[in-house]
């Protein structure tokens, strides 16, 4: 994927930081740097917290949040992404949060939902993916994932 060689490159040229918290994405994002030579250059941390109590534990967040508005939540996104940037104080924080199915889901949040959040130490954006729902859950992954690298791309404006 271009635009990941293009990230990578714009990482590495101005000595930014990048870490990565992922929830229904399970590590995908996390492989896609990591997968691209230099990465441990721009690399803090990146996690997986899948279930709800690591989320609280390690993200420190609120059972509130968890609790009225769901792990599939623009709310959960962004406290994943403050959580995350509150461990690593990385240029760049990304989250991901969502439902890859195929089971699962409800009519208010759907299969092939997902949100993300991508936060800097200055501003902060809010992405919402739909997957197409023909998808099986790793192709839903795979497009999670790519859909949060074409967000980040254009978000820094490569």
């Amino acid at each position: 994927m271009k635009e990941l060689e293009l990230i990578t490159k714009y990482l590495i040229d101005n000595k930014l930081k990048l870490s990565t918290v992922e929830s229904c994405t399970g590590g995908l994002l996390s492989s896609a740097f990591t997968d691209i030579s230099g990465s441990s250059s721009f690399i803090t941390l990146n996690l997986v917290t899948y279930s709800n109590e690591a989320k609280h534990k390690i993200l420190n967040i609120d059972n509130f949040i968890l609790n009225n508005y769901g792990a599939v939540s623009p709310e959960c996104a962004e406290n994943m992404a403050e959580g995350l940037y509150n461990l690593t104080h990385s240029d760049i924080c990304i989250s991901t949060t969502g439902i890859a199915g195929p089971t699962g889901g409800s009519k208010d949040k759907p299969v092939g939902l997902m949100y993300s959040m991508i936060r800097t130490p200055i501003q902060k954006e809010l992405f919402t993916i739909n997957a197409p729902q023909y998808l099986n859950r790793i192709q839903t992954k795979k497009y999670f994932v790519e859909h949060t690298i074409l967000n980040l791309y254009n978000f820094l404006g490569i």
